[in-house]
């Protein structure tokens, strides 16, 4: 016997069967709700490559920016490498100061191959790295930059003395990708400086031993006693060794800023009082401070403050600072001379007592109650033969040497030279040196 299926129970083909009566419409809502995803997600993905799109040509125009920027600039050569030296940056700068066109360079050559090999062993063996790119780089991997001076050998074999800022570099994921050598040509420059330096050396020694002899032969007549000079004689040759002792100790200021700039500037350490430099700077500008009608006051501490340093040179510093005070000042005014013991913070500031973390500081003030500096002048008055225009519209007396050389004395014992001054008001120079301590 043949069973037969009820008709309503079999699909006809190709079409989608009808949900069962009595079954609500969840398929045709799943359906619905299926597409509706399926539109959110076509619109986040259309949303993300419209991001990526723009991304992409942001850092293509980038790119385009930077290249145009390094291939804009001329006179210095920017040079990029990857971690092994190797160049992959060679812009028109490069290309002018060591002679040879980017498409020979770059992926072709090394930045060692640039170099003296001399030079670059004498690095390595003085930071005890080794030779070849890791004393190019050593110094800026340990401080994150470094700029110093190396020479660069051009294509034709000529050297040049090149200022060289050498910088890590990375890629887009922040891996680090290479180094960047960005240099400057100070060949001209550097040859200028040694031929200034040799002629203030030669001149200077020149001017001394003439000077020593003047003033020698001048003590020897200011003090003869077998013919004595008249009243307008002593005034005349006291006059003549006045001043020859001025150019004396320019002279000597001319050969001190030499050794300063040729790394030959050596102290003599040892333990030294502060009050006795004082005092002797106070000694030594009493008789120029009664003339001009200015008050010298020392403030000194009960018990002594002692540093570590060359006396002489503390000294020089010292008697620069007065000196200027006294010059700047009018009659009527003031001149003070101050020490004090503290403690410096990392940060800089100094207070009287200890804190946690803070070196022992002795201070050595000079205040006048003069004519003030300039605000704008401030940053240049430890330059080399510059005078502010207080001084130029007062025509205060000098050269613009001794605050150059107090610096100088400063930085070599570790200490700092502050100036807090204003134009009508006053000026207030300290001294700040490391304290010696029992």
């Amino acid at each position: 016997m043949t069973t037969v299926e009820p008709r309503s129970a079999v699909a006809r083909p190709g079409r989608i069967p009808r949900p069962r009566a009595g079954r609500p419409d969840e398929r045709d809502a799943e359906l619905e709700r299926l597409r509706g995803e399926n539109a959110a997600l076509r619109a986040q993905v259309q949303s993300r490559a419209d991001e990526l799109d723009v991304a992409t040509r942001m850092l293509a125009a980038r790119a385009q920016t930077m290249t145009s920027v390094i291939d804009a600039v001329t006179e210095q050569s920017i040079i990029g490498t990857d971690r092994d030296g190797v160049i992959r940056v060679w812009n028109p700068g490069a290309e002018k100061m060591l002679g040879l066109p980017r498409t020979e360079v770059v992926r072709k050559r090394s930045i060692v191959e640039f170099h003296v090999p001399d030079e670059l062993e004498a690095e390595a063996a003085a930071c005890g790295s080794a030779a070849g790119l890791a004393a190019l780089v050593h110094a800026a991997q340990e401080h994150g930059s470094d700029v110093r001076d190396w020479t660069y050998v051009a294509a034709d074999g000529q050297e040049r003395t090149v200022s060289v800022a050498v910088t890590p570099r990375s890629d887009d994921r922040g891996v680090h990708a290479g180094w960047n050598f960005v240099g400057t040509d100070m060949t001209e420059a550097r040859a200028t400086e040694r031929m200034k330096d040799q002629f203030v050396s030669l001149i200077s020694h020149e001017l001394r031993t003439p000077l020593t002899s003047i003033l020698g032969y001048l003590e020897l007549v200011l003090d003869e006693d077998g013919e004595p000079l008249t009243d307008e004689q002593r005034t005349y040759l006291t006059t003549v060794e006045r001043n020859a002792d001025r150019l004396l100790r320019l002279v000597g200021d001319l050969l001190f800023t030499a050794q300063v700039d040729a790394g030959r500037f050596s102290l003599d350490p040892r333990d030294v009082e502060l009050a006795g430099v004082v005092r002797a700077a106070e000694e030594t500008a009493r008789v120029t401070a009664d003339t001009a009608g200015v008050e010298i006051v020392v403030e000194l501490p009960e018990q002594g403050v002692v540093v570590p340093g060359d006396a002489v040179r503390l000294g020089q510093a010292c008697d620069n600072l007065v000196s200027n005070a006294v010059k700047f000042t009018p009659a009527g005014g003031r001149v003070t001379l101050s020490v004090r013991s503290g403690w410096a913070a990392p940060d800089g500031t100094v207070s009287a007592e200890p804190r946690p973390g803070a070196d022992p500081v002795a201070q050595l003030a000079v205040t006048d109650t003069g004519m003030g500096i300039p605000s704008g002048e401030q940053t240049k008055l430890f330059t080399r033969f510059f005078r502010s225009s207080t001084a130029r519209r007062n025509a205060v007396p000098g050269v613009g040497l001794g605050l150059a050389i107090t610096k100088a004395i400063t930085t070599a014992h570790g200490g700092t030279l502050d100036v807090v001054s204003a134009e009508g008001e006053g000026t207030t120079f300290t001294l700040t040196l490391p304290r010696a301590t029992a």
